[in-house]
């Protein structure tokens, strides 16, 4: 999202809440240095910097947007509560409501051990105010794009807002076509709670003769690993580098995504390898995933988060495998294309200046550097 922006506007000016970058995945930055708030200097930062969530909405309050006439904000929990002005125009490409904060407080709240007791109590005082501050906040946004269909419908629902749907950009290029698949299945994601990734490893587990590919690392790495125990059908990997990845995915007889997601980039990432995906028909995946009900499908849904709705998703797919073509795949996933992302975020962005009711469109064409005005 972000190097595609900065190849829109090159010569804007970035801003984020903490920058904990690797040097050497900086290179989509083109040499510039990101302006941060003070969590940036706060002891640990680079290790403990989700402990400062509470610190965090007064913390980006605190940047200053007065310079610029144009501020685009890619938010999926406090990018949007910048100050603005009345004579300043805020496009807020938003990835999701703060989630731990409204539909997913009590499974954060369980995970982080804070579902009883007098710290649970503090802990959604605190999620209260969030949700106060998150609503106040959503005021201020000019214009709300969002990611998918699926966040469009909390955006309405939350704050009462109008949102452009605009998928997000995908390299879909940079994955290879592969036609010939081999006889295993693929999932790859963190391992985190909501992942749900030991649900797949355990269906997987109750079909011997089907292979699975497990790539990914996390918190729930050692659940994932005791659930693949004893079972030679699966392979867990860990980490991997893009390019093996790319080859597994590209490989894989399918897909198989359990996570209820905002958008949800692997499963769009294995259809431009020309690889079907096994998915939850929930979240952003039913816009992005084609079932056997449409004329042209790229996959197969299943309606719940359990083992026994995985293991018959795989056997339908299985049995209904020759109705999807790998060609077809590729060409639904290239619908996330970059290209595409940038030149609808574009109209958004002209149409929503040029309908201001003060001529900024005019006043900043007009100069040759107007794109330093741009956060």
């Amino acid at each position: 999202m972000l190097a595609s922006l900065i190849e829109l506007y090159p010569d804007a000016d970035i801003f984020v809440v903490c920058d904990m970058l690797a040097e050497k995945h900086r290179g989509f930055l083109r040499g510039k240095v990101p302006k941060t708030t003070f969590i940036q200097h706060l002891p640990f930062a680079k290790r403990l910097y989700r402990s400062y969530l509470p610190l965090m909405p007064f913390a980006i309050e605190q940047l200053d947007m007065s310079p610029y006439d144009l501020i685009l904000s890619s938010s999926y929990a406090v990018a949007k509560g910048v100050i603005t002005g009345p004579a300043q125009l805020h496009i807020c490409y938003i990835h999701t409501p703060i989630r731990y904060a409204w539909h997913l407080q009590g499974q954060y709240l369980r995970e982080a051990g804070l579902n009883k007791g007098l710290r649970s109590w503090l802990a959604r005082a605190f999620l209260h105010y969030i949700r106060l501050w998150d609503l106040r906040s959503a005021v201020c946004v000019d214009v709300f794009v969002s990611n998918s269909e699926y966040v469009a419908r909390q955006v309405r629902r939350l704050y009462n807002r109008e949102c452009h749907v605009l998928y997000p950009p995908v390299d879909v290029h940079d994955f290879p076509f592969v036609e010939s698949k081999q006889d295993f299945y693929i999932t790859a994601s963190r391992l985190v709670p909501y992942k749900r990734v030991d649900l797949i490893v355990k269906a997987f587990a109750q079909m011997p003769t089907r292979r699975l590919v497990v790539i990914g690392e996390g918190p729930e790495a050692s659940r994932v690993e005791d659930a693949a125990q004893g079972h030679a059908n699966i392979t867990i990997m860990g980490y991997q580098a893009k390019s093996e990845l790319r080859r597994l995915m590209s490989q894989s007889r399918g897909f198989v995504f359990a996570a209820i997601e905002d958008f949800g980039l692997c499963p769009v990432e294995a259809q431009a390898c020309g690889t079907p995906v096994i998915a939850l028909g929930r979240g952003g995946a039913l816009e992005t995933v084609s079932g056997l009900g449409e004329p042209y499908p790229t996959g197969v849904f299943f309606s719940e988060q359990s083992e026994a709705a995985i293991v018959e998703a795989v056997e339908c797919f299985e049995r209904e495998a020759s109705r999807i073509r790998a060609s077809v795949c590729r060409e639904n996933a290239l619908r996330f294309s970059t290209a595409t992302f940038q030149e609808h975020l574009q109209k958004i962005i002209t149409t929503a200046l040029m309908s201001l009711p003060y001529n900024l469109w005019d006043e900043l064409t007009e100069q040759p550097q107007y794109s330093d005005r741009i956060a």
